[in-house]
């Protein structure tokens, strides 16, 4: 019975897996195929061809926008990185006038729906002049209210007596951070950081809303553009630039699944 229970557990949970995983097997096989196969549900093209991606290079310019994508994605991820791990090693281990306050705050930003602040920061970007700049697409993310929860939660469970050595050798407090919390934070600081990453990424109405230049488009945005403008004239097309933009963040997941799965592991972990 024990056998027959896990063999019928681990049948179901392979459907399950397969469910989520064809469709973008299915994807990644089509953007291989000519246009008379893509009306087909297999996995494997009769023709592989890559004509789909070379049509997609030269109709739009996808390699910069690739390129910005990774340097908006990686500024704003490393800023959230480094500032909310500050902000949260103040609200963890020291001691200010306002932090109970601070904390409340940050937890209350989490309420307030993104769509509610789009006309106050788009109406501020234009008062700074910076439409239809890298600035108007990172500055606004560059904290990350989520970020420092998690943070502050995993500093809290850092004992006391190893911020008091540090303090006693003569550290100061962002030494100690970026010496001792850092180190000990990995599989927080990879959550927070491929979270951050993703959702940058794959942003679309903020850049629709901010840039309107061609050369500084994100790839989401080209994507949307390309697509809808009807740049793409077919399925096959279309597919393959979706494709340039789920690559980099699988791999992004691949590199950091580790960390990730040791944070979840942890966050279930109490004392």
């Amino acid at each position: 019975m024990r056998r027959a229970t896990r063999a019928a557990l681990y049948a179901g949970l392979g459907l399950a897996a397969l469910t989520f995983i064809y469709p973008f097997l299915w994807m990644a096989s089509s953007t291989l195929k000519p246009p008379l196969e893509f009306g087909t549900l297999s996995l494997v093209p009769d023709d592989i061809t890559l004509d789909n991606y070379r049509i997609m290079w030269s109709r739009a310019p996808f390699g910069r926008a690739l390129l910005n994508s990774l340097f908006v994605a990686g500024s704003v991820t490393a800023s959230v990185l480094v500032l909310g791990s500050v902000a949260a090693y103040a609200l963890a281990r020291l001691s200010f006038p306002g932090r109970r306050l601070l904390n409340a705050a940050t937890i209350a930003v989490l309420l307030v729906p993104g769509q509610l602040t789009l006309i106050p920061l788009y109406t501020l970007m234009v008062q700074l002049g910076w439409i239809d700049s890298y600035a108007a697409l990172i500055v606004p993310y560059i904290f990350n209210a989520t970020g420092v929860l998690i943070l502050r939660q995993f500093f809290l469970q850092i004992p006391h007596s190893l911020v008091d050595a540090a303090r006693m050798d003569g550290m100061s407090e962002m030494r100690i951070l970026f010496t001792v919390f850092w180190p000990l934070a990995r599989p927080a600081l990879a959550i927070v950081g491929l979270f951050t990453f993703m959702g940058t990424w794959n942003e679309v109405l903020w850049p629709l809303l901010v840039v309107r230049e061609e050369s500084i488009m994100t790839l989401p945005q080209l994507l949307t553009v390309f697509t809808l403008g009807g740049g793409a004239g077919t399925l096959g097309i279309s597919l393959a630039a979706a494709m340039v933009l789920v690559v980099p963040v699988v791999v992004a997941y691949l590199f950091l699944q580790r960390q990730f799965i040791e944070s979840m592991a942890g966050a279930g972990i109490k004392g």
